[in-house]
């Protein structure tokens, strides 16, 4: 296949992922979903309330993915020895290591304390809090990958993770419209309209940036390098890749018909139509590699997503829990999620909520390679350095 036959394939099905939820919503409202428009998203109507039955069938699905993460042996993968890595000289953190800590440690406490004298400032505390976190963690991953990270190496690839990140949050933002706000910004009127839609575009660049820091620091633990690297090969062919594209056109369409009962496809569907959509013309994803054994890739980002996603939540859930005045973090954001609102744990997204975040970084990872594929940038993320942690 021609290479603008690949990218016409590719925009085509990324436009059919904005498209096949809004048909079948129209078809379901015969009109456009409540709250449609609404930036930042409010919530419209009170969802369905907690099904047991729901709940159940999400916990087994919950518990096998558990089972896989901690037993990978039980599932076929097998323990790998590396080779011993020579031992030098530490390496130290880098100097934006060292600028972000009080940058990260003023904006965290700004978000919490709610000081009086201060509090026209909390209202910006989000975007540099989480920057200087990003920084952060690249100067752990520097050290412990003796100079390698995205800063260091490929400052660019940062620059542009920061750009497709901001315009595919807003992707998730349009998307969540047609499942009646899974989540919603109760803070709207902190900022005017245009502060929302500049202020919330600034928010979005931190998005990418996190999960792939993350992703790069969990490659310097031994345990998570090699854990994934030799499972089962699982190799799809043509005919396969075709039917989980044409269940994820399914999925999406579905999505808008059925907010509630499909309201998870938001996180999944993506998966099966661009990965498969990737495949089809022969571009490498995150699962390429899976037909040689090797799942690190598609487990350590999801896993990655999920350490960030406890910040996300941690976060979130302090900046407002503890004042019961007004308002100051437009950022802070609640959950509306049908069936399965249970146990939450200094967060306001329920428990099983966090599963959802080993799909979302396989998303992002996807979104950000349809973005390269497109418009013909590197997507490459990977940086090399020997470990020098084997922790």
């Amino acid at each position: 296949m021609k290479t603008w036959n690949k990218t016409l394939f590719l925009i085509v099905t990324f436009g059919l992922i904005f498209l096949l939820p809004l048909f079948g919503s129209l078809a379901k409202w015969k009109g456009l979903p409540p709250g449609y428009g609404d930036f930042p998203a409010q919530r419209v109507e009170a969802d369905p309330g907690f099904s047991l039955l729901y709940f159940s069938l999400a916990c087994v699905v919950a518990l096998i993915i558990t089972l896989v993460l901690v037993f990978p042996g039980w599932f076929s993968f097998k323990k790998t020895a590396e080779a011993p890595r020579k031992a030098g000289a530490p390496t130290p953190f880098p100097v934006w290591f060292w600028w972000s800590l009080p940058v990260f440690v003023l904006s965290w406490f700004l978000m919490w304390a709610r000081v009086k004298l201060f509090i026209s400032l909390e209202h910006y505390t989000f975007v540099p809090l989480w920057w200087s976190f990003i920084l952060i963690l690249d100067g752990f991953v520097y050290k412990r990958n003796q100079g390698a990270s995205i800063i260091s190496r490929k400052p660019r690839v940062m620059q542009l993770l920061a750009v497709v990140s901001c315009f595919s949050w807003f992707a998730f933002e349009y998307l969540n419209f047609f499942v009646l706000e899974n989540w919603y910004y109760p803070n709207n009127e902190v900022f005017s309209n245009f502060g929302n839609v500049f202020w919330f575009s600034l928010s979005y660049t931190t998005v990418l940036p996190a999960i792939f820091e993350w992703y790069l620091l969990l490659k310097t633990f031994r345990l998570f390098r090699s854990r994934y690297s030799h499972g089962p090969k699982l190799k799809m062919s043509r005919s396969w890749l075709i039917v989980y594209y044409v269940l994820g056109l399914i999925l999406a369409f579905g999505m808008g018909y059925y907010p509630y009962l499909l309201f998870w496809v938001l996180w999944v569907a993506l998966v099966p139509m661009l990965s498969a959509a990737m495949a089809l013309v022969g571009y490498w994803t995150p699962f390429t590699p899976v037909k040689n054994g090797d799942w690190s890739k598609v487990i350590l980002v999801g896993l990655a997503t999920v350490f960030n996603g406890f910040f996300w939540e941690f976060w979130n859930f302090g900046s407002e829990w503890f004042h019961d005045d007004a308002p100051t973090n437009p950022n802070y954001w609640k959950y509306s999620v049908p069936y399965l609102d249970k146990f939450h744990i200094f967060s306001e997204m329920p428990l099983l909520g966090y599963f959802g975040y080993l799909f979302f970084g396989l998303n992002c990872w996807i979104i950000w390679l349809i973005a390269a594929y497109v418009f013909k940038f590197d997507a490459d993320i990977e940086v090399t350095g020997e470990q020098g942690e084997q922790g």
